[in-house]
């Protein structure tokens, strides 16, 4: 099944977690993510300024999940439904056999295993319900959470790829 067949978002679950669809109610969480210096460490983007431009990317993510051409989940704790963190596949090649996995996560929730929990369960889902043959990852080279993160779910860093215009990024690489 590929990202285009999906009929409803599809709310996932871990032991310890709900992976569901990101809304208005989550603003000023995301607002957090994207402006949080300590959260946006080795991220490429601007910091957002204000709780509108939050509003306008819950609202862009939205749109592009309607138009698969992304999966993007708010990553909530099973007894709170405050969203602590998001993962996404999106970046799909042309034949939706390749996406790219992204995220992030609220500092106080990492270094628990948290992410690694979201992210097989993506992986599960990207290989399992969207067909994938294989996920990226994107990180910078001293990003050693993302990196341990990608290695302890079996990514494999690809030794020749550079990504074009980020020279401290490395790419890890998933097959399925």
């Amino acid at each position: 099944m590929s990202i285009t067949n999906i009929k409803s978002f599809p709310v996932l679950e871990t032991q310890r977690l709900i992976l569901r669809q990101v809304n208005a109610d989550d603003a000023q969480e995301i607002f957090f993510l994207r402006s949080d210096k300590e959260v946006g460490k080795y991220i490429e983007r601007s910091p957002q300024k204000n709780i509108k431009e939050a509003k306008d990317f819950i609202a862009k993510r939205i749109e592009d999940v309607a138009e698969c051409k992304i999966s993007y989940w708010a990553i909530v704790l099973k007894d709170n439904p405050m969203l602590i963190g998001t993962i996404c596949l999106w970046n799909f090649n042309e034949n939706k056999t390749i996406a790219e996995v992204g995220y992030d996560l609220n500092p106080t929730f990492q270094k628990k295993g948290l992410m690694s929990e979201a992210l097989n369960e993506v992986i599960k889902f990207g290989f399992g319900r969207l067909a994938l043959k294989k996920i990226e990852a994107f990180t910078q080279k001293k990003n050693e959470g993302s990196k341990m993160l990608l290695l302890k779910s079996k990514f494999v860093q690809h030794p020749t790829r550079i990504d074009e215009g980020f020279p401290e990024n490395i790419i890890f690489e998933l097959s399925n």
